[in-house]
Order: C-alpha cells, then sequence, then structure tokens
C-alpha cells in the first residue's frame, strides 16, 4: 500500500512519470457508474508513465518532467483534458519507443495543473476507462494514437462469491496496514469507507505494493471478480513475507532483550563471586595447578607452563582469548611428558605373540627380538623407525598392534593417505581460531604414554601443495637425532618422541622422498606363497570369520583342497585380504544354512565351493606353451605382487619399421628398440639375414593394453622374443626370464625378485633366467620359495639365448628369404 501524509485522503502523493518513487495515489470516494456510456474520442494524446499504472476511478497526483509530457498537458489543460496513460515496461527508459509501451492504458482527466516552483508542472488526474492502443498516429512533440475502449465486465454486487472476495480483500488490506511500519493507520479509515466494490477493487490495486508490472497484469483483466481474485493472490503473498519479517523482528528482539539480561546477571555474578572471594575462573585456574603439580616434567616445561598461567590474571574470562589459553594449558597437561609404560623382556612371550598373530614375517620379527634384546641388556635404546613395505594385504599394518602386544605397549595408529597439509603433523600457530596440536602430538596424548608403538600408515601416499609438504615435516619426527625434541607450532615447547617406536608402512618405496627413506630402516614384507596362505587361512582368517559369524561351535571342516581353490580360483594377490573376504562370505553361506535348518556337510571340500561362492573368479595363471614363434614369457612387480607377462612379436611384409604398443612407458620402448638394435648387430651369430631387417616390419606387443607398464626389467625377453621371431626357432617350454639389457648386450639385475619367483610358481614354470647379480637374491630367500624351481644365471644376452631359444623351428615357420 502507498503512504499517507497526513490526514486529508486527497493529499495522498503517488510517483511520476519521471522520478522512481513509490506510488501514494489520492483517492475520491466518487466512482462514476455511469462512465461506460460516456463517449472518448478514438484518438487521443498517449502520456508515458513510469512505475506507475492509473485504473479507472483512482485519482492521482504526477509530476510532469518530460518537455514532451509538459507539451501534451499545455496543449489539453484548457480544452479536452483528456489523454490517455499508458505504463512504460521498462522504466529506465529515457525517451520511450511505441514498442516501449504497454498496449492497455486508462483514459484519464485532469483535475488540477500546479505550477510548481522549479518551473515544473504537477496535475491531478483521475482514471476514466480502459482502452487498447491500436496505432500510433503521431510521435512529435509528443504520442497520439488510435484507440479502442474496453469495458469493464463487472459482477453482481449481490453475488456471495463476489461479496467474500471484497470482504477478503478488505481483511487482507487492514491487516498489511497493521502490520507494516511504513502505511499510516488513516489508510484503514479509507478502506473501510469505500463502498463501491469496483472502485474499492481499483483503489487497492493502485495502492497495493506489487510490482508496476503486476499492477498492469491487473489492469488487463477485464472482468473485475476476476482481477479482484488475482490482487487477492498478490496480497496474500505480501501479508506471508510481512508476518514473516514480522516474526523475525519479535525473535530478535527477544533475542537481544534476554542477551541483555543475561550480561546484566553475569555482572551481578561476578561482582558477588567477588566479594565471595573467586569465580569460577579463579577455581579452574586452581585445578590447572594441582594437575601441574603432579606432572613429571623438566624444570624448563614447568617454568613455560607457569608463565603462560599468570597470562590468565590479564585476560577477562568472558573473552575468545582466555578460552584459547585455557584449551593451550589443558592441551599441555594432557600430555604425558616422561610418562612411559615398562617394556616386558620375556623374549619368548614376545615370540609366542608375534607368530600367533602372524605367519611368516620372520624379518620384521627378528628385527623386533633383537631391539627387545638390547633394550634388556643396555637397559637403554631408542626406539628404532622401520619401515615396512610390500603389497597390500600381507599384514604390514596389523603388525603394529602385535608389536605393540609383545612389548606391553601402547598403540596408536595414523593414516597418512591424502595427507596433503604440513599444519597435520606439525599442528597450528594457537594464535589461530579453532588453532590445534598436529596428529602427531595428538596421538601421543591420546595413548597416554611417551612411548607406544605408533604406525605411520600408507606413508607413500604423502601429498603435497601450497598448504606444505608434509613428507619434510615427518623429517624431524623420523630421524633419531632430532625426535628428541620435536617442535610443535601449537606446543611452542619441545617434546621428546626418542622413546616411540615409529613403524611406517607403504606399498612401494619408490614415491617416498629420498631424504625420508634414508631415515627408516626398510624392511621387505613380500607376499605369501599358496602353502603360506594356506596356513594364515587355517591359523587365522577361518577361526576369526567363524566366531565373527557366531558358526565356530557347529562341527564344520574347511578342507585344505578346498582352501586351495578359493585361493586359486577366486583370488589374485600376493596378500590375504581378498581370501579374508572369500572366507567372510563363505561363513555367511554356511549361517544361512544353519539358520534356514538346512542340510551341512561336516566336511567342505573342493566340490562343494562353487555351490557356496558361485562361478570361479579367476582363472589360474598358466604358463602358455604356444608353438608360435617371437611369443616369451617375462615376469614383472607390481604393487600387488609380481605377474607373469607375455611379450609377443610378430613380422610382416614391409620398410623394416619397429610397431611397439600394449600401454607401454617410456623406459619399456626404450628396452624394445635396445633389443631391436642388439639383434640387428649380432645377426650374424643368430644367422639371420640383414634384408630382413628392411623387408619386414616387426610388432612388438605386450597384452592387456589396458593396465599401464614401464620399467626395463623386460629386457632379455623382448630381445628372446625378437630373436626367435626372425629365426622363426622354438622356445624351451616352461620357462620365464627378467633382466635388463644394455647396448653393448649386458645383462643387469633387477628388483622384486621374491615377487617374481612366487608369480612363476603360480604360473606353473619350473625354470626361470636372472642375471648374474641377482644370485645373492636367490640365496636371501627362504627354500620354500624357491622349491622345485631351477634358476639360470647370465651374464649377456648371448647366454640367455642359448638357454631359452631351441635350434628347432617353428611349425609353419615363415620363409623370411
Amino acid at each position: 500500500m502507498g503512504q499517507i501524509k497526513n490526514n486529508d485522503l486527497f493529499n495522498m502523493i503517488q510517483g511520476s512519470d519521471e522520478q522512481d518513487t513509490d506510488i501514494i495515489p489520492i483517492v475520491t470516494n466518487v466512482f462514476d457508474e455511469n462512465e461506460k456510456d460516456k463517449i472518448y474520442p478514438n484518438e487521443i494524446p498517449i502520456l508515458p508513465l513510469r512505475n506507475t499504472v492509473l485504473f479507472p476511478g483512482v485519482v492521482i497526483p504526477l509530476t510532469i518532467g518530460r518537455e514532451s509530457s509538459s507539451k501534451l498537458i499545455r496543449s489539453i489543460q484548457s480544452g479536452t483534458k483528456i489523454f490517455g496513460a499508458v505504463s512504460q515496461k521498462q522504466a529506465e527508459v529515457e525517451q520511450p519507443k511505441p514498442e516501449d509501451l504497454y498496449k492497455v492504458g486508462t483514459i484519464a482527466e485532469i483535475l488540477k495543473v500546479i505550477e510548481m516552483p522549479d518551473n515544473t508542472v504537477s496535475v491531478i488526474i483521475q482514471g476514466k476507462k480502459r482502452f487498447e492502443i491500436e496505432e500510433i498516429t503521431q510521435t512529435d512533440p509528443f504520442y497520439k494514437a488510435k484507440v479502442s475502449y474496453v469495458p469493464e465486465n463487472k459482477t453482481n454486487s449481490d453475488d456471495k462469491n463476489f461479496q467474500a472476495i471484497v470482504s477478503s480483500l478488505k481483511d487482507l488490506s487492514l491487516k498489511i496496514v497493521k502490520l507494516s511500519a511504513s502505511i499510516p493507520h488513516e489508510v484503514s479509515f479509507a478502506i473501510k469507507n469505500i463502498d463501491n466494490s469496483s472502485f474499492l477493487i481499483n483503489f487497492i490495486c493502485s495502492n497495493s505494493d506489487i510490482q508496476p508490472a503486476d499492477k498492469q497484469k491487473l489492469l488487463e483483466i477485464g472482468d473485475i471478480s476476476k482481477r479482484a481474485v488475482k490482487l487477492l493472490e498478490y496480497l496474500s503473498n505480501q501479508v506471508q513475507m510481512l508476518e514473516l519479517k514480522y516474526d523475525i523482528q519479535t525473535k530478535v528482539k527477544k533475542e537481544l532483550d534476554k542477551q541483555q539480561k543475561e550480561y546484566l546477571l553475569h555482572q551481578q555474578m561476578k561482582t558477588i563471586q567477588q566479594e565471595l572471594g573467586g569465580g569460577p575462573a579463579e577455581q579452574e585456574k586452581k585445578e590447572l595447578e594441582e594437575r601441574a603439580s603432579k606432572k613429571k616434567w623438566t624444570k624448563e616445561i614447568s617454568n613455560h607452563f607457569e608463565k603462560e598461567l599468570k597470562k590468565l590474571d590479564h585476560l577477562n574470562p568472558a573473552s575468545a582469548e582466555f578460552s584459547v589459553q585455557i584449551n593451550y594449558l589443558h592441551t599441555m597437561l594432557d600430555l604425558p611428558w616422561s610418562e612411559y609404560t615398562k617394556d616386558n623382556f620375556d623374549l619368548k612371550r614376545a615370540k609366542k605373540i608375534l607368530d600367533e598373530d602372524h605367519y611368516g614375517l620372520d624379518n620384521v620379527k627378528d628385527r623386533i627380538l633383537e631391539h627387545l634384546a638390547v633394550l634388556k641388556l643396555k637397559g637403554d635404546l631408542k626406539s628404532p623407525i622401520l619401515c615396512l613395505y610390500g603389497p597390500p594385504g600381507v599384514g604390514k599394518t596389523s603388525l603394529g598392534k602385535s608389536i605393540a602386544r609383545a612389548l606391553d605397549r601402547k598403540y596408536v595408529r595414523m593414516s597418512l593417505g591424502g595427507v596433503h597439509d604440513e599444519s597435520e603433523i606439525r599442528g597450528h600457530r594457537k594464535t589461530y581460531i579453532g588453532a590445534m596440536p598436529g596428529r602427531i602430538l595428538q596421538n601421543i596424548k591420546k595413548a597416554k604414554s611417551s612411548n607406544p608403538v605408533f604406525v605411520l600408515d600408507e606413508i607413500d601416499k604423502v601429498g603435497s601443495d601450497f598448504r606444505g609438504d608434509p613428507s619434510s615435516a615427518l623429517l624431524e619426527v623420523l630421524d633419531p637425532e632430532q625426535n628428541t625434541e620435536f617442535h610443535d607450532n601449537f606446543l611452542e615447547v619441545e617434546y621428546d618422541l626418542s622413546k616411540v617406536m615409529f613403524i611406517a608402512t607403504a606399498n612401494t618405496i619408490s614415491t617416498i622422498s629420498p631424504a625420508l627413506r634414508d631415515r627408516m630402516e626398510l624392511i621387505d614384507v613380500s607376499g605369501y606363497i599358496v602353502e603360506e596362505k594356506l596356513q594364515i587361512a587355517k591359523k587365522h582368517l577361518i577361526p576369526k570369520q567363524f566366531d565373527n559369524h557366531g558358526i565356530n561351535n557347529i562341527k564344520i571342516k574347511i578342507e585344505d583342497n578346498a582352501i586351495v581353490k578359493i585361493i586359486e580360483d577366486y583370488t589374485r594377490e600376493s596378500g590375504v585380504r581378498g581370501l579374508d573376504k572369500n572366507i567372510a562370505k563363505l561363513s555367511r553361506r554356511i549361517a544361512r544354512k544353519v539358520g534356514l535348518d538346512e542340510a551341512i556337510p561336516e566336511k567342505i571340500g573342493e566340490e562343494h565351493i562353487t555351490e557356496y561362492l558361485g562361478v570361479a573368479q579367476f582363472q589360474k595363471e598358466k604358463h602358455k606353451d604356444e608353438e608360435i614363434a617371437g611369443v616369451v614369457t617375462g615376469l614383472a612387480w607390481t604393487a600387488v605382487g609380481g605377474e607373469i607377462l607375455y611379450i609377443e612379436t610378430s613380422l610382416s611384409k614391409g620398410k623394416g619399421n619397429l610397431t611397439i604398443t600394449g600401454n607401454l612407458g617410456d623406459v619399456m620402448k626404450e628396452s624394445a628398440t635396445i633389443a631391436l638394435e642388439y639383434i640387428k648387430s649380432h645377426s650374424d651369430i643368430l644367422e639371420i639375414d640383414d634384408k630382413v631387417f628392411e623387408t619386414w616390419n616387426v610388432h612388438l606387443h605386450v597384452p592387456e593394453g589396458a593396465i599401464p607398464k614401464d620399467g626395463p626389467s623386460a629386457g632379455i625377453t623382448m630381445a628372446t622374443a625378437l630373436a626367435s621371431a626372425y629365426t622363426q626357432r622354438k622356445i624351451k617350454k616352461n620357462i620365464a626370464m627378467t633382466g635388463e639389457i644394455t647396448l653393448r648386450g649386458k645383462v643387469l639385475p633387477v628388483g622384486g625378485i621374491k615377487e617374481k619367483i612366487l608369480a612363476a610358481k603360480r604360473a606353473g614354470i619350473n625354470e626361470i633366467i636372472l642375471s648374474e647379480d641377482n644370485k645373492k637374491d636367490i640365496s636371501e630367500i627362504k627354500d620354500i620359495y624357491i622349491k622345485g624351481v631351477k634358476f639360470n644365471y647370465v651374464s649377456t644376452i648371448q647366454d640367455v639365448l642359448k638357454i631359452a631359444l631351441l635350434k628347432e623351428k617353428v611349425k609353419d615357420a615363415k620363409n623370411l628369404e
């Protein structure tokens, strides 16, 4: 609704054709019911209005500012005093064109012209009748248009439905006046005293605080009843908004009153407590002093704590700084300064616990027992910093918990996977809001001991970005010479981490920074062979899953051949995580049969596995003895253990081009190029005609092209495959190889030997070619892993070809001449 500036209803002011101001119409209680019978000219002057819509019967003042508008008013003020008032579509358009005007407007009659002191003209006009523009006939000095008049379709005032709508409009309008602080209550007097329903609807339309575009829509509705319904919709939305605004303001006022009341009460309580001697802040300070007196910290730390404690005397307990300081002091007190658990030096007990929890992993167990033995003899020793690396699922993380149990130490674990922020390690400075210590000290605080077994899980997956490099922050943590004085940004004083036994785990050490790798004692935790997995399943996994699924009291046994089938046909991994999941699935199927009272065999053999676990997921890796030249079996290392891979070579007529496919990395492509160049340079030894290299294209492919592959260890395999392809000679059966080659034909050692041997055994290969320098690696591997495998140690590619390349030609050998 508009604003009434005084009690005279004829002095209501509404915006103008020029200024973007609020609209406050002047109304009269006179509405000419015979207006429809009056005849107006078919061509009339047109006055564009901004932010204003004139309705029939409504009286409004206009301030004339445009030159064209002023000319229009002066030309008719002494004559007909009749013109057409039409709203602009866009109020900001200074000189509107015909297309900028709405088609429907209202005939206006000038009631009074007022010359203002600033040489502008104000007019008071009254709406008479609606019209629609048919054609603009004049544009200068002002618009004229041919129009057709649109009658108002009035509803019988005795219609109960119409009466209800009008009554609702009155009620909503009065409610808006009541809720809106900007509308004087005198407006309600005008609404109550308008008896003519049509005039009342138009009056409310003109005075409603709705958008000019919506008012134009109301004007264009010819049926007065439908106009009233649409207006009712607009007013309902306005009432909802005003009620919501009123509720918000009321709540805010109540909240402010409540806060003022609480402030006064707090001030009174503070005064009373001061009179009685001490408030909550003083009591908390005394509690901190009592806790500090029991701490086993050095004099330096004690002095620092006292200094920080005294700062509380100068802080307001209601301030944010007071809470920050209290939090800091509590953190200092919560840390286990010089509090250590006593190690259990019973080596036999420790060995028994380690063997109970994990099968194999002898290198790690021996290192723990060595540390315990030295500690028992010497009495004091800095804890080792170990890094267990190997494929997933071999027990690296769970080993930390077993070590803690064997030593009778507390156990904490921190996952470093995806950590990008250095503050995760060193903490934030306490001046920041929400600051806290780094996760190293948080875990020490959780352990309540300064010598726990601390597992840093997935250390190879630490990232770095603009927030810092966490791996660099770990250098201080994992350096025995520096971690006696570890500095956390939040704590601001040094903390001794030298007694903490840090055990890091990783899948690969290649992504760990060299500086960090240098500070740790690296222990290779390789994968398990089938026999080891069988024992792990029988001793650990099956009892655990049977207990988890409530079937440990049922007389049922899973036979060895069934477990082996699960290992070979349902998993393909170096560890036992997938095996554990399949045993859990088997346990659930057994539990379901028990719940349904179905028959269960006392012994689950190999023949039952498909029924319980479904179709086999994997086929056992088998070496393929292909009667095709140029196909050789190689051995590869991956993050999940060893794999066998095939190098395939094919010759086709061409110009001697080399094509390499199989998603290979740069190093592997270079190996293929070196292998081909070696074969070319030693063609006489291999009895190959040099013309072959110019007339036959060679294509080298490594299957499973979706998997990226790289590394130099396939060098001798590629050379053998190329030699076989060019000579069309057979490859020895059940043989695999791994090794890097040089351009001179030397065979260099490679890594991951144990994993590669396990992969070869899984595939049924019983003969492996390795570099002479890898002999030392074989000597460190237990006999159980290499049993049944013959090793050929070579120094040059010629040695490899003598062993792997047979004199016999393949069936259907190509004629390369």
